[in-house]
């Protein structure tokens, strides 16, 4: 039963937010960090570092840019809507990322690849699956069952207009490989996500200028990558330099400084002409490493080439930059050592991916610490050695609420 205390509290706050506005006085959004970093504290082992962040869990959290939001907060929102990007904002994130890629009449939008339609919206459900290079095709399956060949879709964003594409709706990134209709390969959510947040009238997808103008508007820095384009350029005149330009071109339309913009491509020569034609840009560009294990990472002599060209900012995944050492524990690892003796700063990628992780086997990510994970609040743990060991400038997370706890109660920018 609400009781008159309730709406006098109510009161309150409405006459609060009322003199605000009339007062012109700005107001800060509040940090909303939820339950998940408070379970992830109480399931810690006893130590130092529990004792240490046990002491802030009633502590008013602060925004930082240690806390990336990597495409908004797809652990639970479709990836790269005003939705997701929002929710990772009131999370504490203070950096929020585009995924950048192009439309038919050559505008910039917010995708994590160019030819993901099929599994991050709704486009097969529309009259737009017309245009999918690949139409939907089902599942088949042998007479006793078993799956013969999986259920495929190709849908681009290079085959929509701009005002096409924004008329589809964002859905969490899966699909079901059993589906026998359309509606059914939209399904596939991995079971710890949830599709609670994909409904008919969120998934807002947003083109780049967008995306700054809100980011803009929240408080938050950019972090944009401009993604490899899966159609062949030149693309009706658009080349990867004139892609790169135009990129770096709509922050310069919308005034926004370049001290609070981290450009990144895994494509190396993007970082080379950022660095060349953008310098002020390209200071902070950030070159993506897509190393699919140790053996593939750079030496430290490339890792040293890298910085001597101008480079300045590495980003590799996060096994990379960890190790255990000969008592099992987490540790930075030599390419993490390396890197800093280069003269490199680091960002990392990404958390909150690999499910729950007190289970083993948590994939990617951790494959070279697997070991060492036995419960969800090693979680923190990992945080812990990457921000206090390794020394990097960020972390990209799914989730950002765990980091943005940890960086607020560690007092990290």
């Amino acid at each position: 039963m609400k009781t008159a205390a309730f709406y006098g509290l109510a009161i309150a706050c409405v006459a609060l937010v009322a003199h605000a506005q009339r007062s012109g006085t700005p107001r800060e959004p509040r940090v909303e960090l939820g339950p998940r970093p408070y379970f992830l504290v109480n399931d810690m082992n006893d130590g130092p570092l529990k004792r240490e962040l046990v002491a802030c869990l009633d502590d008013e959290p602060r925004r930082t840019r240690f806390s990336i939001g990597h495409r908004g907060a797809p652990l639970q929102f479709p990836e790269h809507t005003r939705e997701s990007y929002e929710a990772a904002f009131r999370m504490g994130a203070g950096v929020l990322e585009c995924d950048v890629t192009f439309t038919k009449d050559r505008e910039l939008v917010c995708r994590h690849s160019q030819n993901d339609l099929a599994t991050t919206t709704n486009i097969l459900q529309t009259p737009l699956a017309s245009t999918c290079v690949t139409p939907f095709t089902p599942a088949t399956f042998d007479a006793a069952g078993n799956r013969k060949t999986a259920a495929t879709a190709e849908c681009r964003t290079s085959d929509l207009m701009l005002a096409e594409f924004k008329t589809l709706r964002g859905k969490m990134d899966a699909f079901d490989p059993n589906a026998r209709t359309a509606a059914e390969f939209l399904g596939g959510t991995a079971n710890f996500r949830t599709d609670l947040y994909s409904g008919p009238t969120s998934g807002t997808l947003m083109t780049h200028a967008e995306s700054i103008v809100l980011f803009k508007q929240l408080g938050a820095k950019f972090t944009p990558e401009l993604k490899e384009a899966v159609v062949r350029l030149p693309f009706d005149g658009l080349t990867q330099q004139t892609y790169a330009q135009q990129l770096i071109d709509e922050y310069k339309a919308a005034g926004v400084s370049p001290n609070d913009v981290w450009p990144q491509s895994f494509d190396i020569e993007d970082i080379r002409y950022w660095i060349e034609h953008e310098p002020p840009f390209g200071r902070q560009a950030v070159y993506l490493d897509d190393a699919d294990g140790v053996r593939e990472l750079p030496t430290a002599r490339e890792l040293a080439d890298y910085r001597a060209e101008g480079i300045r900012i590495w980003a590799p995944p996060m096994f990379a930059l960890l190790a255990l050492d000969a008592e099992g524990r987490i540790v930075p690892s030599e390419h993490a050592r390396a890197a800093k003796d280069a003269g490199l700063d680091l960002i990392t990628w990404t958390l909150e991916r690999s499910g729950v992780l007190a289970d083993g086997d948590n994939g990617f990510y951790y494959s070279t610490i697997d070991a060492a994970i036995t419960r969800e609040g090693d979680l923190l743990r990992v945080i812990d050695v990457l921000a206090r060991d390794v020394g990097v400038l960020g972390v990209f997370s799914d989730w950002a609420a765990p980091v943005s706890f940890y960086a607020s109660c560690m007092g990290l920018k």
